[in-house]
């Protein structure tokens, strides 16, 4: 549950409310994905936190599409030591730069932050060229309160991977023929020793990358 620390330390909630692109004329009678929206505030103005304006109205251009389905650049991906290989969330927004350019495209808080006793949740959507996009729930874990105003940032920023995933970006992450393959030519496992608790276990990591902290190759 939330408490006066965790609060102080997330500082003031961003206001989802606040209104980002005009729609066009509401006359109070759409539900918010043809030419009107009942979640405006009348004005004509989308209110993100309920509208779901725009959604699967319209294709986007082949210059764009092809930005965002381009395979996944090996170069880029990385692995956790459990075996997960991932996108950096950096190299989520650069294409999304890229395919929408910078201002074309934002993340709407959906909902408040959440914070559990060792995790924080919120809800964001995808909003692209003023149209929703996708919706996902965020997460990040924390050790303690300083921590918090990190563990919201990258719960956002694990909000935009998961909104990404219904654009087709880096989907190559979840084929498990291209995992497997990837897997085979820039990864290996690697007997480790934990630096603090001494103990022992397998490892992934990139064959071009070091073994890193908190783990060290055994001899």
């Amino acid at each position: 549950a939330s408490t006066p620390e965790a609060d102080a330390a997330i500082g003031p909630s961003l206001s989802s409310s606040t209104p980002l692109p005009t729609a066009p004329f509401d006359d109070g009678t759409s539900n918010g994905n043809g030419s009107g929206s009942e979640d405006g505030n009348g004005n004509g103005v989308v209110d993100w936190t309920r509208s779901y304006y725009g959604l699967g109205t319209a294709r986007f251009p082949k210059e764009v599409v092809d930005i965002l389905l381009q395979p996944v650049n090996p170069a880029d991906v990385e692995v956790k030591p459990d075996g997960i290989i991932y996108l950096p969330e950096i190299k989520y927004r650069r294409i999304l730069n890229q395919a929408f350019g910078p201002g074309g495209w934002g993340l709407v808080p959906k909902g408040e932050v959440v914070v559990g006793e060792r995790i924080v949740t919120r809800e964001y959507a995808l909003i692209a060229e003023g149209r929703f996009i996708s919706q996902a729930q965020g997460e990040n874990g924390y050790f303690n309160v300083e921590n918090l105003p990190s563990a919201v940032e990258g719960c956002k920023s694990n909000a935009l991977m998961r909104c990404c995933k219904d654009l087709g970006i880096a989907s190559d992450l979840w084929d498990p023929v291209f995992i497997r393959a990837f897997k085979k030519e820039y990864a290996l496992e690697v007997w480790c020793e934990h630096v603090t608790t001494g103990k022992k276990k397998l490892v992934w990591t990139r064959k071009d990358v070091p073994i890193a902290y908190p783990f060290k190759k055994t001899q």
